[in-house]
Parts: structure tokens; C-alpha cells; sequence
């Protein structure tokens, strides 16, 4: 019996392949020894690997450019592309300065008051050490003005492992509630921004409103 050549075009399901960790993550700097100099000498951070080169290998298009890597301590690293015409990388127009961000872990709540002495004694500013419940964390800008976090977390693997069951179903309810939204505001009958259906931090509302 011959086999429907419809049946034997279908693609067979590829399986997602494991994906272990960060390798990279890499952004725009102005000035390649700037921002060695802000995460070699100040975080601490050793610069680990340089490339350079006249054509980009994944589009092939010419775009001169020194691609550094500082290497973190399990093994993964952030890096930078000078692209050699001192222009710094425009923030987004559309997204408040505290939404986009890395964040960094280290070990404990003391090493990040450590750091956040250690980053004011150079002149950065810093914010926190701020109370998120399941990790504590400090925010600052680095010379190319991306925020970055250090973070310390303190809920256990099992604490996070209960949190992550209810992830899904949070978020299937959020979706709900803003697919509604984008129907009202269709007819114009919606606020603005959609607020959540819970508010997992009430005491940072709380001194909101004692501010005010």
C-alpha cells in the first residue's frame, strides 16, 4: 500500500535542544577602554577576549567594529561592540530608563553592600539595596548608560520550584484580562495601561502613597 504523498511531506516535530546558560549577552559601548576600565577595574570583572574585524560574519555587511568580552565566574560573559565612531547607544524612546536592564547575581546581601560602597567610592550612583522578597538587589548605569542589577537571591531552589507551579495559570489570567482591554479600548472605553490582577508588592504602594 502506497503511503499519500501528503502524509510524507509532513515535517517530522524537531525536539528543542538543551539550552544550559548565557553565553553572551552583548550591547553597543562608545569607548572601548571606558567600559573596560567601568567593568575590569571597578566590578572586577577581567576583560577575557577581543575580536575585531571590517565585515559582520552573520550579515557579511562592512561595519569596522572591536567586540570585548569580560568573563564572569561561570564562564558566560557580557560584551561589547565599539563600532568605532564614539556614538553612544540611544536609549529607547518608548520605555522608562529602569525597564530594560541586566541583571548580575552574586553570593550574599553583604557582598552587595560591598559593592555598592565599593561603586560609590568611584562616583557611581547607586540604588538600593532594594527588597524584591525572594533576592535583594542594588541598580546603577554603567558608562554606556545601560542599568545594570547586582542581585543576592535568598528564597530557596524549593521556594522558587512552589512559586513556578502557579506561573502559567498568573500569567494565562493576565493575558485574559488584556485581551478585554484591547477590546474596550477598540471602542475607546479603557484606561490607558492595564494594571494586574494582584499586586505582589503592596508595601512599595504603601510608601508611594505616604510620599505623596
Amino acid at each position: 500500500m502506497n503511503t499519500p504523498a501528503a502524509q510524507l511531506a509532513v515535517p517530522r516535530a524537531v525536539a528543542p535542544a538543551p539550552i544550559h546558560g548565557l553565553h553572551h549577552f552583548a550591547y553597543r559601548c562608545k569607548d572601548a577602554e571606558e567600559t573596560r576600565h567601568f567593568y575590569e577595574d571597578v566590578l572586577g570583572l577581567p576583560l577575557w577576549h577581543i575580536i575585531q574585524s571590517d565585515y559582520v560574519p552573520s550579515t557579511g555587511e562592512f561595519c569596522p567594529y572591536t567586540h570585548i568580552f569580560f568573563r564572569m565566574t561561570d564562564g558566560s560573559c557580557i560584551a561589547f561592540f565599539d563600532l568605532g565612531d564614539d556614538v553612544a547607544c540611544a536609549p529607547s524612546p518608548n520605555t522608562p530608563a529602569w525597564v530594560n536592564h541586566l541583571a548580575l547575581r552574586v553570593d550574599t546581601v553583604e557582598q552587595l553592600e560591598s559593592i555598592k560602597a565599593r561603586l560609590e567610592q568611584h562616583g557611581i550612583e547607586v540604588v538600593g539595596v532594594t527588597d524584591h522578597h525572594i533576592f535583594m538587589s542594588i541598580y546603577f548605569f554603567d558608562p554606556n548608560g545601560i542599568r545594570l542589577e547586582l542581585s543576592a537571591q535568598l528564597a530557596s531552589e524549593l521556594q522558587m520550584l512552589e512559586e513556578s507551579k502557579s506561573a502559567h495559570a498568573r500569567l494565562a489570567e493576565w493575558t485574559r484580562r488584556k485581551d478585554e482591554w484591547r477590546k474596550a479600548r477598540a471602542s475607546g472605553d479603557a484606561p490607558a495601561v492595564l494594571k494586574p490582577q494582584q499586586n505582589d508588592r503592596p508595601e512599595v504602594a504603601a510608601r508611594a502613597a505616604a510620599k505623596g
